[in-house]
């Protein structure tokens, strides 16, 4: 009966090893640095626009979210302290 090991390296990470096992100036570090984040925002807005498509937003549903107050309102300062206060009593 033969088993096959999982490596806990998913194969981003080992090809991502094996091309930092190379090493570059400070230059090449940033623009490796600026690909991979461009990569990875690419891929973030493309599942950003298929979600969009998918729940059929349209500009009019953007806008009014830009403008939604959707903060959760925090306790005053002073409200906080008095009931600090009292429970120290």
């Amino acid at each position: 009966m033969q088993t096959s090991l999982k490596s806990p390296l998913s194969n981003v990470q080992i090809e991502l090893l094996e091309l930092f096992a190379d090493n570059y100036s400070d230059d090449e570090l940033v623009e490796l640095k600026q690909m991979l984040v461009a990569w990875r925002f690419k891929k973030l807005k493309e599942a950003a626009n298929k979600a969009w498509d998918e729940k059929g937003y349209t500009a009019e549903d953007m806008e009014r979210l830009l403008k939604a107050d959707l903060r959760k309102p925090y306790k005053s300062q002073d409200e906080y302290l008095a009931k600090r206060k009292t429970a120290h009593i």
